[in-house]
């Protein structure tokens, strides 16, 4: 906890709580030492970087046990030790322990990748462990300073990853294009924190939320247009429409373990940030961003439904790229318990609504993502036609994605899916959106199509192959594609058979 010296006079020098802050640290420790290893170990050692990597981030979310009791602060006011920039609450480990277990199989996911692709080992890995460390930071982030380096410090690295194909100019162009459109929406938040420091004089989420109660008449209108542009930056990193348009090339340009880490840990960062500045700091005015971001909640989950619906298999479109406009249309039905907040008399249970459902995605699209890497190794478009006879090829596999798929859609057995899209269709309902909740509904209609779509491909018989062709060699689940598939699809079973423990769970983490 934070000290102050027992002396009359209150010292400014404060004293750190490690264990504290110890997930966070102990993944940016790990970059470190994997990238001084990298310049030292020979070439053929290099291969051990891969387990190092899962064992730092295994052990960074084992670090989250000490802290499950009671609240913990750091880097507090010497003034005033109850504002703190740093807070270790059941908020902040729900989000650093998802966080960190998306980081984990997403690095099972890329030992694979790695090795095939031939990407270089120790910038790889030390990318995706500074980026997972700013995601563990920005949950337990109590100030608007340390909100955007924490969501700087997960973004840059990421920009990194997706283009670090070098050779292929889609990985490149995808990068470019992740890059520009995450610097402009980080320049327009940053001009929103600093009209939000002119109006109120403070950085830190609690005062600033007091400040906004009782601002000065003449600065009413600089403070709305804070609130406003200071949102953006995280919306971006949700994917919501209209700050999507990178998501389908970034997704299919980078490898696709990247895709996967994006898809779960980027909206992770985003939601946790939008959760944090909403109902934390701008809590008074929920009549600016509870109007928006239902409106954006409705733009994302029909934008992202409507576009994955034209990723047919008929057409020859890439799995990766329907899987990307998924996820935005995800992100759209993540958005709705976040703008009922604004309405709700507990906005800590509509937050709740949200964890929740971000478990249960973050289980099952990982899962989609790691069959999509196996199927990859071998078709290289990775096409929707490509999963055609999966089910006679790889049984266990397929009845995986398959689970996976029917969880996304929220239909039996997927129970946890249709659990979790319930919990949130009654936020909506109950903070009085009535016509978000009927935009839902439709759009859960709209996902089913694309999705039992994709579930039938892999129990169609194979496609022919010419009389001429030779038979094509099977090809076994790499291991670490196993261990990935296998860790989800036990999460995703286990949750299907008690979604009452996510919702429990979600439930408890009131902010």
């Amino acid at each position: 906890m934070n000290a102050l010296a027992q002396d009359p006079v209150r010292s400014v020098v404060q004293s750190v709580d490690w264990l504290t802050i110890a997930p966070p640290t102990l993944a940016a420790l790990g970059a470190l030492a994997v990238l001084v290893a990298d310049l030292f170990l020979p070439e053929r050692r290099k291969p051990l970087l891969g387990p190092v990597t899962v064992a730092v981030l295994a052990l960074a979310a084992l670090s989250l046990l000490p802290l499950r009791n009671g609240d913990r602060t750091t880097f507090c006011l010497t003034a005033d030790p109850a504002v703190c920039s740093y807070v270790a609450d059941p908020f902040t480990l729900a989000v650093q322990f998802l966080v960190l277990g998306a980081a984990l199989v997403a690095a099972l996911l890329s030992m694979t990748a790695v090795r095939d692709e031939a990407l270089p080992r120790g910038e790889y890995w030390f990318l995706l462990l500074a980026s997972a460390a700013g995601a563990a930071l920005l949950p337990a982030a109590r100030d608007l300073a340390t909100l955007i380096v924490a969501l700087e410090v997960a973004s840059l690295p990421s920009f990194a990853l997706v283009g670090l194909r070098r050779a292929d100019g889609r990985s490149s162009e995808a990068a470019l294009k992740f890059f520009l459109s995450s610097v402009t929406a980080t320049a327009v938040s940053l001009m929103g924190v600093s009209f939000v420091y002119a109006a109120t004089g403070s950085l830190h989420l609690d005062r600033v939320a007091e400040e906004l109660r009782d601002t000065a008449p003449g600065l009413d209108t600089l403070a709305a247009t804070g609130v406003a542009l200071t949102l953006v930056g995280f919306a971006f990193k949700t994917a919501a429409v209209p700050f999507h348009s990178w998501v389908p090339d970034t997704y299919a340009g980078a490898p696709l373990p990247v895709a996967a880490y994006l898809s779960v840990i980027g909206k992770a960062v985003g939601f946790s940030g939008l959760i944090l500045v909403t109902v934390q700091a701008f809590p008074s005015y929920g009549h600016v961003w509870g109007p928006a971001l239902a409106v954006l909640a409705a733009l994302t989950m029909t934008g992202g439904n409507v576009a994955a619906l034209r990723q047919r298999p008929e057409r020859a479109h890439s799995a990766v790229r329907l899987l990307a406009w998924s996820s935005v249309g995800q992100a759209g039905y993540l958005l709705v318990p976040i703008a009922a907040a604004a309405y709700a008399d507990e906005p800590g249970r509509a937050v709740g609504a949200t964890v929740a459902y971000a478990l249960m995605y973050a289980a099952v699209n990982l899962g989609a993502f790691a069959v999509a890497a196996h199927v990859g190794r071998t078709a290289a478009a990775n096409r929707i036609t490509d999963y055609r006879g999966l089910y006679a090829a790889h049984p266990p596999t397929a009845l995986a994605l398959a689970f996976f798929l029917l969880c996304l859609a929220g239909l039996p057995p997927g129970i946890i899916g249709l659990f979790a899209k319930v919990a949130v269709f009654s936020t909506a309902v109950d903070a009085g959106l009535g016509w978000l909740a009927a935009v839902m509904a439709v759009n859960v209609v709209i996902a089913l199509y694309y999705y039992l779509a994709w579930t039938a491909q892999l129990f169609r018989a194979p496609a022919p192959a010419p009389a001429t062709a030779p038979a094509p060699a099977p090809v076994r689940v790499a291991a670490p594609l196993t261990a990935a598939i296998a860790l989800t699809g036990l999460i995703a079973v286990g949750l299907s058979g008690a979604p009452q423990l996510a919702l429990r769970f979600a439930a408890d983490v009131l902010l």
